[in-house]
């Protein structure tokens, strides 16, 4: 709308009103331009692609309301005023739900016409300004994904590799300091791509990317599946897991990579903040319309006061016993997304020093 005439289409089916409406908002610097029904105005919508429509509710045909509808599916910006000479609240709350942007009861003075079409016009900019702002913040996205993707991930990747050839000894001996050194740098490279990692996957929920394509899921050899994969890690951390799931455990509808997400990040939390000699227990069974599965640890628990924050992104724990733990705070917030995305549900009962319950409540399949 910047440097353009805004335009502004009357439609009703009393001449009066068009010819009085046009000669108002011309005063006003305005394009006018008037249909006699809702058939004539729909093709000028179509037609003009108007700032603001004036649309009488009452007209033989298609009336205001089917009006308003078709309208709104042309071009949802497209700010409407439905005027009426036989007003009441019924009416007005029909014509807002269909996208209405304001009411204007018959006879209206030409100065209420002037108040109501200017705040509309004003909408109209700021409802254009913050569509151009969507797509722009929706391109910013996008160049970004791509460039963590190839720019950050691939040479992390490589960097990581590099550093298991060379302590594997492939290019030569290895000292003890040297093979020490080597080992923080990949642990610090591992951070720093399951970072990238976890925000690729926020993006994939965000666009609805992860769930688009659900299939069914069988949960008891996904958790075996998850609970095998971190044996190694538990073993380095003197915990044990333990997975008590019943054979027939009804599938649920989703993204099987996803729910192994959840999972993993779960678990892997209740490896990372357990105790020497510590244990994990997951469990899972069918209740009324969910699959419900606990994992349950032995591990420094969370404090009342945290607690509340858990699932926020970057929102890292603070203290004397988590400061040496490396994380970068999305893990949490990546799961709850998943499942929320799989319309599912996830609680936590926790209490500092004696271990926390992560409770992941998702619809079955049937």
């Amino acid at each position: 709308m910047d440097n353009k005439i805004p335009t502004i289409l009357v439609i009703d089916d009393e001449e009066v009103i068009r010819d009085s409406c046009s000669q108002i908002l011309a005063k006003e610097g305005l394009c006018a331009i008037t249909a006699e029904n809702g058939m004539i105005g729909l093709e000028k919508v179509k037609e003009v692609q108007p700032d603001v429509a004036i649309v009488d509710l009452k007209m033989p045909g298609m009336n205001g309301f089917e009006l308003l509808g078709e309208i709104k599916e042309l071009d949802p910006e497209l700010i409407a005023i439905v005027i009426t000479g036989y007003p009441n609240i019924e009416s007005a709350v029909e014509a807002m739900k269909l996208g209405a942007y304001d009411f204007l009861p018959k006879p209206f003075a030409p100065d209420e016409l002037r108040i109501i079409v200017r705040r509309g016009l004003e909408k109209r900019k700021l409802s254009l300004e913050s569509a151009q702002l969507r797509q722009e913040k929706e391109r910013i996205k996008e160049y970004f994904i791509t460039l963590v993707s190839h720019e950050l991930r691939s040479p992390l990747a490589t960097v990581h590799q590099y550093c298991d050839t060379i302590l594997g000894g492939f290019v030569g001996e290895v000292n003890q300091s040297q093979g020490e050194i080597l080992k923080i740098c990949r642990e610090r490279v591992s951070d720093l791509l399951k970072l990238v990692d976890d925000w690729l996957s926020l993006s994939r929920i965000e666009s609805g990317e992860i769930v688009a394509h659900p299939k069914p899921v069988n949960l008891a050899s996904l958790l075996a599946h998850v609970a095998h994969k971190l044996q190694s890690k538990a073993a380095m951390n003197a915990v044990t897991i333990r997975v008590d799931s019943t054979n027939d455990l009804p599938s649920v509808l989703g993204n099987a990579e996803a729910l192994e997400l959840v999972f993993t990040n779960l678990i892997s939390n209740s490896i990372k903040f357990n105790v020497e000699g510590g244990k994990i227990e997951i469990s899972a069974h069918a209740d009324g319309k969910y699959v419900i599965v606990d994992v349950t640890d032995t591990g420094i628990g969370i404090s009342a006061e945290n607690l509340p924050f858990i699932f926020d992104e970057f929102y890292r724990i603070k203290n004397g016993a988590t400061r040496r733990i490396p994380g970068s705070g999305l893990g949490l917030s990546l799961v709850r997304k998943i499942v929320n995305a799989h319309s599912g549900r996830i609680q936590v009962v926790s209490e500092e020093g004696r271990g926390s319950t992560f409770k992941v409540m998702l619809p079955k399949t049937n």
